[in-house]
Protein backbone atom coordinates (compact mmCIF):
# COMPACT_ATOMS: atom_id res chain seq x y z
CA UNK A 1 0.00 0.00 0.00
CA UNK A 2 1.15 3.37 -0.68
CA UNK A 3 1.57 5.73 2.28
CA UNK A 4 -0.11 8.85 2.75
CA UNK A 5 2.99 10.92 2.05
CA UNK A 6 2.91 9.61 -1.57
CA UNK A 7 0.25 9.08 -2.63
CA UNK A 8 -0.19 12.97 -3.37
CA UNK A 9 1.88 12.32 -6.39
CA UNK A 10 1.34 7.97 -7.28
CA UNK A 11 -2.51 7.26 -7.86
CA UNK A 12 -1.87 3.70 -6.28
CA UNK A 13 -0.53 -0.18 -7.07
CA UNK A 14 -3.51 -1.33 -9.13
CA UNK A 15 -5.02 -0.23 -12.33
CA UNK A 16 -8.23 -0.45 -10.56
CA UNK A 17 -6.53 2.66 -8.62
CA UNK A 18 -5.36 4.89 -11.46
CA UNK A 19 -8.84 5.00 -13.17
CA UNK A 20 -10.49 5.66 -9.67
CA UNK A 21 -8.27 8.83 -9.33
CA UNK A 22 -9.18 9.73 -13.26
CA UNK A 23 -12.62 9.19 -12.50
CA UNK A 24 -12.33 11.96 -10.31
CA UNK A 25 -10.64 14.13 -12.25
CA UNK A 26 -12.99 13.89 -15.40
CA UNK A 27 -15.54 14.97 -12.57
CA UNK A 28 -13.92 18.15 -12.70
CA UNK A 29 -13.01 18.20 -16.32
CA UNK A 30 -9.37 16.86 -16.26
CA UNK A 31 -8.63 14.14 -18.77
CA UNK A 32 -6.08 11.66 -17.12
CA UNK A 33 -2.29 10.18 -18.96
CA UNK A 34 -2.22 6.61 -17.08
CA UNK A 35 1.85 5.84 -16.64
CA UNK A 36 2.62 2.38 -14.93
CA UNK A 37 5.81 3.24 -13.32
CA UNK A 38 8.66 1.12 -14.78
CA UNK A 39 11.54 1.24 -16.74
CA UNK A 40 15.33 0.46 -17.91
CA UNK A 41 14.55 -3.54 -18.25
CA UNK A 42 17.81 -5.66 -18.97
CA UNK A 43 15.78 -8.84 -19.39
CA UNK A 44 12.93 -9.34 -22.21
CA UNK A 45 10.54 -10.83 -19.77
CA UNK A 46 9.89 -7.71 -17.60
CA UNK A 47 9.24 -5.58 -20.74
CA UNK A 48 6.78 -7.89 -22.54
CA UNK A 49 4.94 -8.30 -19.08
CA UNK A 50 4.99 -4.42 -18.87
CA UNK A 51 3.49 -4.32 -22.72
CA UNK A 52 1.03 -6.67 -21.91
CA UNK A 53 -0.13 -4.52 -18.47
CA UNK A 54 -0.42 -1.50 -20.80
CA UNK A 55 -2.94 -3.91 -22.72
CA UNK A 56 -4.96 -4.64 -19.98
CA UNK A 57 -4.50 -1.07 -18.92
CA UNK A 58 -6.21 -0.22 -22.35
CA UNK A 59 -8.53 -2.67 -21.97
CA UNK A 60 -9.80 -1.24 -18.52
CA UNK A 61 -9.88 2.36 -20.13
CA UNK A 62 -12.09 1.33 -22.75
CA UNK A 63 -14.45 -0.90 -20.78
CA UNK A 64 -14.61 2.14 -17.87
CA UNK A 65 -15.16 4.67 -20.60
CA UNK A 66 -13.05 7.05 -18.66
CA UNK A 67 -11.72 10.40 -20.43
CA UNK A 68 -7.66 8.59 -20.47
CA UNK A 69 -4.86 7.76 -22.27
CA UNK A 70 -1.64 6.09 -21.78
CA UNK A 71 1.87 7.28 -21.63
CA UNK A 72 4.87 4.54 -22.55
CA UNK A 73 8.45 4.71 -21.29
CA UNK A 74 10.55 3.13 -24.12
CA UNK A 75 12.96 1.54 -21.97
CA UNK A 76 10.12 0.12 -20.22
CA UNK A 77 8.92 -2.33 -22.67
CA UNK A 78 12.29 -3.30 -24.04
CA UNK A 79 14.70 -0.35 -25.82
CA UNK A 80 17.53 -1.34 -23.46
CA UNK A 81 17.19 -4.52 -25.27
CA UNK A 82 17.08 -3.15 -28.83
CA UNK A 83 14.62 -1.44 -30.69
CA UNK A 84 13.21 -4.37 -32.70
CA UNK A 85 12.09 -5.18 -28.96
CA UNK A 86 10.80 -1.64 -28.35
CA UNK A 87 9.17 -1.50 -31.39
CA UNK A 88 7.38 -5.11 -31.05
CA UNK A 89 6.08 -4.82 -27.72
CA UNK A 90 4.94 -0.90 -28.74
CA UNK A 91 3.07 -2.26 -31.69
CA UNK A 92 1.43 -4.78 -29.59
CA UNK A 93 0.20 -1.36 -27.05
CA UNK A 94 -0.80 0.28 -30.17
CA UNK A 95 -2.34 -2.34 -31.37
CA UNK A 96 -4.96 -2.49 -28.57
CA UNK A 97 -5.22 1.03 -28.17
CA UNK A 98 -6.42 1.43 -31.51
CA UNK A 99 -9.14 -1.35 -31.39
CA UNK A 100 -10.72 0.49 -28.12
CA UNK A 101 -9.47 3.92 -29.53
CA UNK A 102 -7.38 4.80 -26.93
CA UNK A 103 -4.25 7.31 -27.60
CA UNK A 104 -0.96 6.39 -26.81
CA UNK A 105 1.78 9.02 -25.64
CA UNK A 106 5.47 7.65 -26.19
CA UNK A 107 7.93 9.42 -23.45
CA UNK A 108 11.25 10.69 -23.77
CA UNK A 109 14.04 10.25 -21.83
CA UNK A 110 17.51 10.88 -21.99
CA UNK A 111 19.01 11.98 -25.36
CA UNK A 112 20.85 8.14 -25.95
CA UNK A 113 16.96 7.25 -26.71
CA UNK A 114 16.22 10.09 -28.61
CA UNK A 115 16.46 8.72 -32.33
CA UNK A 116 14.82 5.21 -31.58
CA UNK A 117 11.88 6.82 -30.28
CA UNK A 118 11.25 9.23 -33.07
CA UNK A 119 11.53 6.51 -35.12
CA UNK A 120 8.59 4.48 -33.48
CA UNK A 121 6.77 7.55 -33.30
CA UNK A 122 6.86 8.08 -36.93
CA UNK A 123 6.17 4.67 -37.76
CA UNK A 124 3.37 4.13 -35.91
CA UNK A 125 2.09 8.08 -36.30
CA UNK A 126 1.55 6.76 -39.60
CA UNK A 127 -0.07 3.76 -39.36
CA UNK A 128 -2.58 4.67 -36.87
CA UNK A 129 -3.02 8.23 -38.89
CA UNK A 130 -2.15 10.25 -35.65
CA UNK A 131 -3.64 7.68 -32.87
CA UNK A 132 -0.02 8.38 -30.45
CA UNK A 133 2.42 11.33 -29.33
CA UNK A 134 5.81 12.04 -28.17
CA UNK A 135 7.66 13.74 -26.11
CA UNK A 136 10.10 16.66 -26.84
CA UNK A 137 12.43 18.20 -24.32
CA UNK A 138 13.31 21.85 -25.12
CA UNK A 139 17.03 21.94 -23.36
CA UNK A 140 18.31 19.34 -26.12
CA UNK A 141 20.19 21.05 -28.76
CA UNK A 142 18.46 19.41 -31.37
CA UNK A 143 15.00 19.93 -30.42
CA UNK A 144 14.25 22.76 -33.11
CA UNK A 145 15.08 20.45 -35.95
CA UNK A 146 13.47 17.60 -34.56
CA UNK A 147 10.34 20.07 -34.49
CA UNK A 148 10.76 20.77 -38.19
CA UNK A 149 10.63 17.01 -38.57
CA UNK A 150 7.58 16.14 -36.76
CA UNK A 151 5.35 19.15 -38.33
CA UNK A 152 3.97 17.08 -41.15
CA UNK A 153 3.15 13.81 -39.11
CA UNK A 154 -0.20 12.86 -38.21
CA UNK A 155 -0.06 12.80 -33.88
CA UNK A 156 0.58 14.77 -31.22
CA UNK A 157 3.72 16.17 -29.57
CA UNK A 158 4.60 17.47 -25.99
CA UNK A 159 7.08 19.67 -25.05
CA UNK A 160 8.51 19.60 -22.18
CA UNK A 161 11.33 21.51 -20.29
CA UNK A 162 13.42 18.20 -20.04
CA UNK A 163 14.71 16.62 -16.97
CA UNK A 164 17.62 14.54 -17.79
CA UNK A 165 21.17 15.83 -16.70
CA UNK A 166 22.17 15.80 -19.74
CA UNK A 167 25.91 16.66 -21.17
CA UNK A 168 26.98 19.96 -22.15
CA UNK A 169 27.21 19.42 -26.10
CA UNK A 170 24.15 17.97 -26.47
CA UNK A 171 22.14 20.50 -24.22
CA UNK A 172 21.49 23.85 -22.58
CA UNK A 173 22.20 23.27 -19.03
CA UNK A 174 20.83 26.88 -18.02
CA UNK A 175 17.50 27.25 -16.86
CA UNK A 176 17.02 30.75 -18.91
CA UNK A 177 18.60 29.72 -22.21
CA UNK A 178 16.22 26.30 -21.61
CA UNK A 179 13.52 28.63 -20.95
CA UNK A 180 14.17 30.81 -24.41
CA UNK A 181 14.06 28.01 -26.18
CA UNK A 182 10.99 26.31 -24.38
CA UNK A 183 9.40 29.91 -26.04
CA UNK A 184 10.89 29.68 -29.21
CA UNK A 185 9.82 25.93 -29.95
CA UNK A 186 6.66 26.75 -29.11
CA UNK A 187 6.13 29.84 -31.42
CA UNK A 188 7.27 27.28 -33.95
CA UNK A 189 4.90 24.94 -33.13
CA UNK A 190 1.57 27.00 -32.85
CA UNK A 191 2.70 28.48 -36.03
CA UNK A 192 4.04 25.36 -38.35
CA UNK A 193 1.86 22.59 -36.73
CA UNK A 194 -1.69 21.53 -37.69
CA UNK A 195 -2.96 21.25 -33.90
CA UNK A 196 -1.72 18.25 -31.81
CA UNK A 197 0.13 20.71 -29.31
CA UNK A 198 0.90 19.45 -25.60
CA UNK A 199 2.46 22.16 -23.36
CA UNK A 200 3.84 19.87 -20.67
CA UNK A 201 5.04 22.80 -18.50
CA UNK A 202 4.40 23.84 -14.64
CA UNK A 203 5.66 27.76 -15.22
CA UNK A 204 3.23 30.42 -15.31
CA UNK A 205 5.47 31.76 -17.74
CA UNK A 206 5.39 29.34 -20.08
CA UNK A 207 1.68 29.09 -19.86
CA UNK A 208 1.11 32.40 -20.63
CA UNK A 209 3.04 32.07 -23.50
CA UNK A 210 1.29 29.13 -24.66
CA UNK A 211 -2.16 31.22 -24.32
CA UNK A 212 -0.99 33.68 -26.29
CA UNK A 213 0.19 31.67 -29.49
CA UNK A 214 -3.25 30.12 -29.45
CA UNK A 215 -4.86 33.13 -29.39
CA UNK A 216 -2.75 34.26 -32.06
CA UNK A 217 -2.67 31.47 -34.27
CA UNK A 218 -6.07 29.77 -33.03
CA UNK A 219 -4.34 26.60 -33.11
CA UNK A 220 -5.56 23.36 -31.27
CA UNK A 221 -3.53 22.05 -28.14
CA UNK A 222 -3.86 20.95 -24.60
CA UNK A 223 -1.57 21.53 -21.06
CA UNK A 224 -0.09 18.31 -19.58
CA UNK A 225 0.73 18.40 -15.92
CA UNK A 226 1.67 16.06 -13.34
CA UNK A 227 -0.74 14.79 -10.70
CA UNK A 228 0.11 16.60 -7.07
CA UNK A 229 1.71 19.24 -8.80
CA UNK A 230 -0.18 22.73 -9.14
CA UNK A 231 -3.46 20.98 -9.03
CA UNK A 232 -5.58 24.02 -8.45
CA UNK A 233 -3.76 26.07 -11.82
CA UNK A 234 -5.22 22.29 -13.37
CA UNK A 235 -8.45 22.64 -12.57
CA UNK A 236 -8.46 26.96 -13.13
CA UNK A 237 -7.06 25.87 -16.53
CA UNK A 238 -9.76 23.31 -17.40
CA UNK A 239 -12.55 26.07 -17.26
CA UNK A 240 -11.29 27.48 -20.66
CA UNK A 241 -8.68 24.87 -21.82
CA UNK A 242 -8.27 21.03 -22.34
CA UNK A 243 -5.82 19.77 -19.77
CA UNK A 244 -4.18 16.27 -18.64
CA UNK A 245 -2.89 14.81 -15.77
CA UNK A 246 -0.38 12.88 -15.56
CA UNK A 247 -1.20 9.97 -13.26
CA UNK A 248 1.59 7.60 -12.63
CA UNK A 249 0.42 4.10 -10.89
CA UNK A 250 1.97 0.43 -9.68
CA UNK A 251 4.04 -0.90 -7.25
CA UNK A 252 7.57 1.10 -8.48
CA UNK A 253 6.43 4.19 -6.99
CA UNK A 254 9.23 4.86 -4.60
CA UNK A 255 11.68 6.43 -6.99
CA UNK A 256 8.77 8.06 -8.99
CA UNK A 257 7.87 9.99 -5.69
CA UNK A 258 11.44 10.64 -4.50
CA UNK A 259 12.47 12.49 -7.73
CA UNK A 260 8.83 14.37 -7.32
CA UNK A 261 9.95 15.56 -3.61
CA UNK A 262 13.21 16.53 -5.02
CA UNK A 263 12.72 18.30 -8.17
CA UNK A 264 10.79 21.44 -6.63
CA UNK A 265 10.93 23.28 -3.39
CA UNK A 266 7.21 22.53 -2.67
CA UNK A 267 6.77 19.54 -3.53
CA UNK A 268 9.96 19.30 -0.44
CA UNK A 269 8.09 20.79 2.01
CA UNK A 270 4.85 19.04 1.45
CA UNK A 271 6.83 15.81 1.98
CA UNK A 272 8.70 17.07 5.53
CA UNK A 273 5.12 18.64 6.87
CA UNK A 274 3.73 14.90 6.14
CA UNK A 275 6.70 13.68 7.72
CA UNK A 276 6.56 16.12 10.84
CA UNK A 277 2.87 15.91 11.18
CA UNK A 278 2.25 19.75 10.37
Amino acid sequence: MIPPIASRFVAGESAAEALEHVESLNDRGVAGILNLLGEHYGERAAADADADAYRALVGDIGDADADACVSVKPSQVGLGLGAGVFEENLARIVERASEDDVFVWIDMEDHTTTDATLDAYERFARETDGGVGVCVQANLRRTPDDLERLAALPGKVRLVKGAYDEPDDVAYRDGGRVDAQYRDCLDYMFREFDGGIAVGSHDPAMIEHAIERHDEHGTDFEFQMLMGVREDAQFDLADSYDVYQYVPYGGKWFAYFSRRVMEREENLRFALRAVLGR
